[in-house]
């Protein structure tokens, strides 16, 4: 017989006051893989089941004290999973019913017995006792299961709000990064701007004009944000394609260029874009620097764009770049004031200009001052000896000279204001800045100061 035969597979207890019958009892079961205990009345065998786990007890119905029936109704009644048998006489009925009855035994066996018969229905009691205890703890794991996945239901629309607001929190910081980010840049590429105008003389120097131009058309029409800033980096940097050239061309308006220098002159909104193709955040803006010289009859450069197939950023950037140089000689040989420059460009409407776009910039110019701030309301244009701290400076500030001082945006300190006129007097120069008071605080209330 293999190890895995003699394994214990069971505990069985006999009870029965005959000693012969447990001797025949242990005989017929010695072959049979099972722990064998016996008692010889119904309070030993109660007494060692306190002690041990069984399996199966087999009670013989008449002993002296307690009889087998009481024997199995307390074994059920405390341990219930024990299966019990009860080997009964054929004058026995009475104790087997209330076997049945109270005990509610497994099987009951007649003496005498058929041993074949007898280890058969305990291997059935066996299996049957296995596949209880089986469906038991299936029906255990299935309820705790069951209640975890209520548990796990019951929370999981609060886990999946709580994770949706994470990922929209993480993404609204994302975007709060990306726009910060965009916004450096924007001030970054204006104050390279300064940089590249700083090889023109002052009166040739035309970024700070055209961003300040480009800024108010896109607040005027509302423009979102991207939109605004990509216009606002393409005006500051539409020149830089040429850094290229030699000071000479540089002061050269464009109709007076011949041969190589018209060639040179042409390439230059190509060489614009390509130098900013590498910076991401800049390349929308690179896009439009490339399409600015194109004409609405589609006669322009580089690409010979036509009507709508022409960016609308480059369309107005190109309005606010002709409008500025017409005035600074950078065009024709003569400067135009600026009631000419506007009637020259109204002019060309319809063939250098959008139409549509060209009366909407008219019209912007006409009700701007002529140091181009907006006819708001809540823009003041004030000398540095009347600013107040607390006001919001609403443009870029910049020196005599084209450097910027100071960003749109910026709050007045005191100690800011007074650094202002001390540059001013050392300087020599005269500054008007375009700025926001504070908002007004809301009215007291009833009983307050």
């Amino acid at each position: 017989m293999s190890a895995a035969e003699n394994q214990v597979l069971a505990t069985l207890l006999l009870v029965d006051d005959e000693e012969n019958i447990l001797n025949s009892l242990r005989r017929i079961l010695r072959s049979e893989p099972y722990a064998l205990l016996s008692c010889n009345d119904g309070e030993s065998a109660l007494q060692l089941l306190e002690q041990q786990r069984v399996d199966l007890v087999i009670s013989d119905a008449r002993m002296p004290g307690m009889d087998g029936a009481t024997l199995l109704a307390q074994v059920q009644q405390r341990w219930p999973s024990c299966l019990r048998i009860l080997l009964t006489g054929y004058a026995d009925l009475t104790t087997t019913v209330r076997a049945i009855n109270q005990g509610q035994i497994y099987r009951y066996i007649s003496k005498p017995w058929d041993d074949n018969e007898l280890r058969l229905i305990i291997r059935q009691a066996l299996a049957f006792q296995h596949s209880e205890r089986e469906r038991l703890r299936l029906e255990q794991l299935t309820h705790e299961q069951n209640q975890r996945l209520q548990e796990l239901n019951a929370t999981l629309e609060q886990r999946v709000r709580d994770r949706t607001g994470e990922l929209e929190q993480t993404a609204d910081m994302l975007d709060l990064a990306y726009a910060e980010l965009r916004r450096s840049y924007v001030t970054a590429t204006e104050v390279f701007a300064n940089l590249v105008g700083q090889r023109l003389s002052k009166e040739r120097q035309t970024n700070t004009q055209v961003i300040t131009l480009v800024k108010a058309y896109a607040e005027l029409h509302r423009l979102d944000e991207a939109s605004s800033n990509d216009l606002t980096m393409a005006a500051a940097l539409y020149n830089i394609g040429k850094l290229t050239w030699d000071d000479h061309l540089l002061e050269r308006p464009s109709d007076l260029m011949y041969k190589d220098e018209r060639t040179r002159y042409r390439q230059y909104p190509l060489i614009g874009e390509s130098l900013l193709m590498a910076l991401e955040p800049v390349q929308d803006a690179g896009h439009l620097i490339r399409h600015h010289q194109e004409r609405w009859d589609g006669q322009g450069f580089p690409d010979r764009l036509a009507g709508e197939a022409i960016p609308l950023g480059a369309r107005l950037l190109k309005l606010a770049v002709d409008f500025i140089e017409l005035q600074r000689g950078l065009v024709l040989e003569r400067r135009l004031n600026r009631d000419e420059a506007l009637l020259l460009m109204q002019k060309y409407s319809g063939r250098l200009y959008d139409p549509t776009l060209c009366s909407e910039f008219i019209e912007l110019c006409t009700t701007l001052a002529p140091d181009l701030a907006l006819a708001d309301a809540s823009i003041l244009a004030l000398e540095t000896r009347r600013l107040e701290p607390g006001m919001i400076l609403a443009r870029n500030l910049h020196a005599e000279s084209g450097m910027l001082l100071l960003n749109e945006g910026k709050p007045l300190s005191r100690a800011l204001i007074d650094k202002l006129v001390a540059f001013e007097a050392s300087e020599g120069g005269h500054y008007t800045l375009f700025v926001r008071k504070p908002e007004a605080a809301p009215p007291a209330q009833d009983g307050e100061p």
